[in-house]
């Protein structure tokens, strides 16, 4: 039974992803596993990563999407087939692997000290000794939008879209991957927003642990292009007006017995994931975030 279980969305990877990277890791720390997500690629990245899981069965499987859904949807689906793994922490990791590997034993430290965090979160700061590898454009956007967020959501995260995240396999885990998300760019402010429906802002806000990365770096070839935060400001808008405007989430959460409960309460039910197919299927050109 592995301690935690990483879902890996992959989009067009065969010429990018650091197979060698994650079989020494998975040497070195054998308690934690990899669910590689193939989001209907169109290179030859179902045949490359179906061969290397079966090169460590143990440690890895692959699983293939029909078409292309965008990043958001390939790790929805990845989480609710690694909640059924059984492991104690599910999370997610980008397939560039801007955040290396050994954020996620900090990240699985994290959750094991602090047993009434729900989820940790990887924070991309340059602080001193840290090697934060980011171009000052990006950042001053990065930062700019963080604050945005922050302020839709009534609660401060620092770095909102940092690929590195890890949450406790619980009621909670499945409530807030239940249901397609709107966005496919920032569903990661769209988590924030659930867990906020499923308690309070003091409460979602103490429920979140963030981890400044020890490393990042951009890595060339990233699919995110200029126009992608002209839609992240749009998706903002509609997540705000989804959420905190209409009732429908509220209402959904109270009919499913939660009242007003704590996050921390487990009283959540799960959703049955979308089927995931073998390789074959009709592929969309339809791109993923990364």
């Amino acid at each position: 039974m592995p301690k935690s279980l990483f879902v890996i969305p992959c989009y067009n990877e065969a010429d990018r992803i650091d197979l060698a990277a994650f079989d020494a890791f998975a040497v070195a720390n054998p308690e934690i596993h990899f669910l590689l997500v193939n989001d209907g690629s169109t290179d030859a990245t179902s045949e490359i990563l179906h061969q290397f899981a079966q090169r460590r069965p143990q440690q890895f499987a692959a699983v293939d999407l029909p078409q292309n859904q965008g990043k958001a949807e390939a790790v929805r689906i990845g989480i609710l087939q690694a909640i059924e793994q059984g492991a104690e922490f599910i999370g997610f990791l980008d397939a560039d692997l801007a955040t290396p590997l050994q954020e996620c034993c900090r990240l699985q430290d994290a959750l094991i000290k602090n047993p009434h965090i729900q989820m940790a979160i990887g924070v991309r700061l340059p602080l001193a000794g840290h090697a934060i590898q980011r171009k000052p454009f990006r950042r001053f956007i990065g930062r700019g939008f963080a604050k945005v967020a922050s302020t839709l959501l009534g609660m401060s995260i620092t770095d909102t879209q940092c690929g590195a995240k890890l949450i406790r396999n619980s009621r909670l885990a499945r409530f807030l991957f239940a249901t397609p998300f709107l966005s496919r760019w920032i569903f990661d402010v769209e988590v924030f927003a659930r867990l906020q429906i499923a308690s309070d802002p003091a409460a979602a806000r103490q429920a979140i642990y963030e981890l400044p990365l020890e490393a990042w770096r951009e890595i060339p070839g990233s699919k995110i292009k200029a126009r992608h935060f002209l839609l992240a400001i749009g998706d903002l808008a509609l997540i705000y007006r989804e959420y905190f405007l209409s009732s429908r989430w509220k209402h959904r959460f109270q009919q499913q017995g939660a009242g007003e409960r704590s996050v921390t309460d487990d009283v959540f039910p799960i959703a049955t994931p979308t089927a995931l197919q073998r390789p074959g299927h009709s592929r969309s050109d339809d791109q993923a975030a990364a």
